[in-house]
């Protein structure tokens, strides 16, 4: 597929996705949502890729919503499919199991925040500003924000962000645990791919069954949780990398996985 929107490259290990119209700070159009689709499905296919990076284009924003020419056509039941389509990107990244890496610089607004949410980790610029502003435009967030930021943050701090719209700073984003890393913007890259190169470091089947009991704890009962925690946790047991992990432990040398 020929991508006219996402600039999309693979290096080493790492899928690079970045968001490309920065004459419109990024923002989130129909094409967009099926071409990162389309990245991201590439992604998962190709076991050589270990982690990927979600970035925006430009110098002003990672992305800074969704195209606000698109939602003023709604009414109430295209509104509901333009939410829905936005929704089932969202879910995608954050069922990818490996890693998907924000990196966060200028505005992370409305779809933009809610990109970032559904990444398994934001790494973000001294200068990015966090914000779901839809309320202001008589909306709410769509693509899974009112669900995903009250988990990453908490209630009270989600509805003081969603009730008055109003953008936070990186280090407001990182003090409430939205962010998990603030750097200055000239080191936002290396460092996001720093984190992405610790994770890949690790066997990828571990990584990704860590991933899924995580998500699948936060969906339901703490009793259910273990429940698949052990048998993940067994699975992980019958893998190759376990033996190699556990006797490089022990014979106190620096393990080789194989991915097997």
């Amino acid at each position: 597929m020929a991508y006219e929107s996402v600039l999309y490259e693979k290096r080493q290990g790492i899928a690079y996705a970045t968001v490309n119209r920065p004459e419109k700070l990024n923002a989130l159009n129909r094409a967009v949502l099926v071409e990162l689709r389309d990245c991201l499905d590439d992604t998962r296919e190709d076991a050589d890729v270990r982690a990927v990076i979600l970035a925006g284009a430009g110098r002003s924003a990672f992305v800074a919503g969704a195209d606000v020419s698109e939602i003023a056509e709604c009414d109430a039941a295209t509104g509901t499919q333009f939410s829905r389509r936005g929704q089932e990107l969202m879910n995608f990244i954050e069922g990818l199991e490996k890693p998907v890496i924000a990196a966060v610089h200028g505005y992370a607004l409305g779809g933009g925040c809610e990109l970032a949410m559904a990444c398994t980790l934001r790494v973000a610029s001294e200068t990015a500003r966090f914000g779901l502003p839809e309320v202001k435009l008589g909306i709410i967030p769509g693509y899974g924000g009112t669900q995903r930021l009250a988990r990453l943050v908490g209630k009270g701090h989600a509805l003081e962000m969603i009730l008055t719209g109003e953008p936070i700073t990186a280090q407001e984003a990182y003090r409430i645990g939205l962010v998990n890393l603030v750097v200055p913007e000239d080191k936002l890259r290396t460092s996001a791919e720093g984190v992405a190169r610790k994770i890949a470091a690790n066997p990828a089947s571990a990584v990704a069954l860590a991933m899924r009991a995580v998500q699948h704890g936060l969906e339901t009962t703490v009793s259910e949780g273990e429940f698949v925690e052990a048998a993940l946790f067994g699975l992980c047991c019958a893998t190759e990398d376990m033996k190699e992990g556990t006797r490089a432990f022990l014979e106190k040398r620096p393990p080789k996985f194989t991915g097997r």
